[in-house]
């Protein structure tokens, strides 16, 4: 179980509901020690303070408590503010999700406030100081539990208007009812139950085999170029091919087990023109090297691919 952040309570009217805040989620990115360049040993964290740049180069530090006392209003209460129905808030406004749990023989009360917010389809907005700064935040019933989540500021949700997008509206982007009515078709055969074991953070596991190549291979300080992907393009004009054979890719997985040959070969033809394609519209391109780090099954897909081609 993670370790608990604080408790105090949630506050709304005469109702006093006692919690304890513990975190919702935990961290799988690669962990880099900071060091000092000249010595390359780590930084203490007692030697890490907070500073305020009030001008070029020059700092105030300030302690947690004198953080803290900068505002001797601020507690660790959630103070609800309103109740809204849980659409109106935008997803572009959820941060870090927290779990809050009932304490000090709160499980009544606690089961109260939760049973009622279900019963309205609401969620509490409110405010709570959390690691000495205060935060706009979410109270949301998550089947047993009341799940406290961090809200971005309003002045920290960029304006939409600010960004170049497509036109609103089918006709205004120039988009087809022949084209939608395919998108939907493709949308529609990807649609699935959420499932959120079905995915997985990959990054982590490139990063520590990298890491074991370069130690089996004795370079532990050496400092190599690391290869910028190569982005691949698309033409709007192509929208409604790729429409259909992203369609007729989806149907052959779904029915990988009872495709008949023709079908099969149907498809390799159909991947030998996608790669003629690609050299026709750039022949002058040089295919950028890339380095696998682990095996995979994708490392056996590229002789077959050299088979058809040279088939063709």
């Amino acid at each position: 179980m993670a370790h608990m952040i604080w408790k105090d309570a949630i506050s709304f009217g005469l109702v006093h509901v006692p919690v304890q805040l513990y975190p919702a989620t935990q961290s799988e990115k690669v962990g880099f020690n900071l060091l000092d360049k000249r010595t390359g040993k780590d930084v203490a964290r007692d030697n890490i303070v907070r500073g305020f740049e009030y001008e070029k180069d020059k700092y105030v530090v300030l302690s947690d408590d004198e953080i803290r006392s900068a505002n001797p209003e601020s507690t660790q209460t959630v103070d609800i503010l309103a109740f809204v129905d849980a659409p109106d808030i935008s997803f572009l406004y959820l941060d870090t999700p927290y779990f809050l749990t009932p304490d000090h023989k709160g499980e009544k009360v606690y089961a109260l406030l939760r049973e009622a917010m279900k019963a309205s389809g609401k969620i509490g907005v409110a405010s709570v100081v959390l690691h000495n700064k205060r935060h706009l935040v979410a109270l949301i019933p998550v089947g047993p539990m009341l799940a406290l989540n961090t809200l971005r500021w309003s002045a920290e949700v960029r304006d939409i208007d600010k960004v170049k997008v497509p036109a609103d509206g089918t006709k205004a982007a120039g988009v087809t009812s022949r084209e939608l009515d395919m998108a939907k078709k493709l949308i529609d055969d990807m649609s699935a139950s959420w499932d959120p074991s079905e995915y997985h953070e990959t990054f982590r596991d490139d990063i520590m085999a990298l890491v074991d190549k370069k130690i089996r291979a004795g370079k532990t300080e050496e400092i190599t170029e690391v290869e910028t992907p190569h982005e691949s393009r698309q033409s709007a004009d192509i929208l409604s091919d790729l429409l259909k054979r992203s369609l007729g890719r989806g149907k052959g997985k779904a029915a990988s087990g009872t495709t008949s040959g023709g079908r099969k070969r149907a498809a390799n033809e159909e991947e030998d023109e996608d790669d003629e394609d690609t050299e026709a519209a750039a022949p002058a391109r040089k295919k950028p090297r890339t380095t696998r780090t682990s095996k995979s099954s994708g490392a056996k897909a590229a002789p077959a691919a050299r088979k058809r081609r040279a088939a063709a």
